[in-house]
């Protein structure tokens, strides 16, 4: 198994961000396995986690190290590569077309291609007389051998082939996008290629140079790799951005939201220990499991809602609204009468009269959250019984 102490840091920073994305969404793609969008985000994540985590010098030697192959790391790499090409390619074409049989036939012949080229690769490779392990010069190295030649050749010029029309495909559509996520992560993918472009460009310049008799190995060695990392990690997050982004938009608000109604729905739920909570796992998603708690804290309120006392809310509202703004006197009274209410309900008082209203308003259940934050602050909502109680003496000696 490959460690990732043992990774260099422009190679480590790259491969723990995409292996943290990857086992990030793996629960999800598992569970729309049969959405052909989920599937292919999550085999571009796990190809190009797999290229970082082999294209590092210590990776590459521990590969033929361990198989007693010498440069056996070349195919496997290269294969993967390949691999994580016709993945990007595929979600693009499944990103642009609507399901189609079309979209199907290209897709499958996007895959059938790569799959001839990773076969050949490997034909070539094993064709090849190659006992002398390299592991940052193997194609210039090699770029005069038999059979490596051609295998160093093919997996450069379907990278670059594959790289460009991937560009082109982005470049026709990406005027049509209308989302901000996609449109931002289709920049992304096109600053990468370019780069992908470079890497290719200096490393057929280097072997050719090699054919020439001219040593230009800085080109393969020295200005290649960079390119090749950037490019791959911008294709990478330009991959993730319109899958990643709008839930990095909600995620953060919705998870506040989640924990800030949690003292709302504990109080009512040792008010109404009878009202059943719908079956939702711990690690379901974060968006049903704040459906479930709202849903939960709205059911409570009607099964209280003979328990609440309208006219004590008002007051609570009047005496607060001087000194806040709407929202915050509406979260404030909403928690002291709500309180109230939770203790009628559980002393089996019922405290509505006759003239109020059988349900609890929207002042009320639009601001569940206000009312769950001032919850966890007793003090603050006991002054207003204090307030109150001031009020009716001021007025009584009126």
């Amino acid at each position: 198994m490959i460690d990732i102490a043992d990774l260099r840091l422009p190679y480590a920073v790259p491969t723990v961000l995409l292996l943290a994305a990857l086992v990030f969404k793996s629960p999800a793609a598992i569970r729309s396995w049969r959405n052909p969008d989920s599937r292919v985000t999550w085999f571009v994540m796990l190809s190009a986690s797999a290229v970082f985590v082999s294209v590092a010098p210590a990776s590459l030697h521990k590969i033929n190290t361990v198989t007693g192959v010498p440069n056996l790391a070349a195919p496997w790499t290269y294969s993967l590569l390949m691999s994580f090409c016709c993945s990007c390619m595929t979600m693009i074409i499944t990103w642009r077309e609507a399901p189609s049989p079309k979209r199907r036939r290209r897709i499958h012949w996007v895959w059938a291609v790569h799959a001839a080229i990773i076969v050949t690769l490997w034909g070539t490779f094993l064709l090849a007389d190659l006992h002398t392990e390299r592991i940052y010069d193997l194609d210039t190295y090699y770029a005069n051998t038999p059979w490596m030649r051609e295998h160093i050749v093919l997996y450069l010029l379907a990278y670059a082939v594959s790289t460009l029309v991937c560009a082109g495909l982005i470049w026709t559509w990406i005027s049509e996008v209308q989302s901000r996520w996609l449109k931002a992560g289709l920049v992304f993918l096109q600053v990468g290629y370019a780069f992908g472009i470079v890497f290719a460009v200096a490393k057929l310049i280097a072997i050719s140079a090699r054919w020439a008799g001219t040593d230009w190995d800085f080109l393969s060695i020295k200005v290649a790799p960079p390119f090749a990392l950037l490019g791959a990690s911008l294709v990478g997050v330009g991959f993730l951005l319109p899958v990643c982004g709008p839930f990095l938009q909600t995620w953060p608000r919705e998870q506040v939201t989640y924990w800030m109604l949690r003292p709302l729905e504990r109080s009512i739920r040792k008010a109404t220990p009878s009202l059943t909570k719908a079956r939702v796992g711990r690690w379901a998603p974060l968006d049903l499991r704040l459906l479930q708690r709202r849903q939960h804290i709205l059911d409570g309120l009607l099964r209280i809602a003979p328990y609440f006392d309208h006219s004590l809310y008002h007051q609570a509202y009047q005496a607060t609204s001087a000194q806040r703004h709407e929202a915050k006197a509406r979260g404030l009274a909403g928690a002291f009468a709500v309180r109230d209410a939770l203790k009628a309900c559980a002393e089996d008082t019922p405290r509505a009269a006759e003239d109020q209203p059988s349900r609890i308003g929207a002042e009320v259940t639009d601001h569940i959250v206000a009312i769950s934050c001032n919850l966890r602050h007793p003090r603050r909502v006991d002054r207003i019984r204090q307030r109150l109680a001031t009020t009716e003496s001021v007025t009584a000696n009126v």
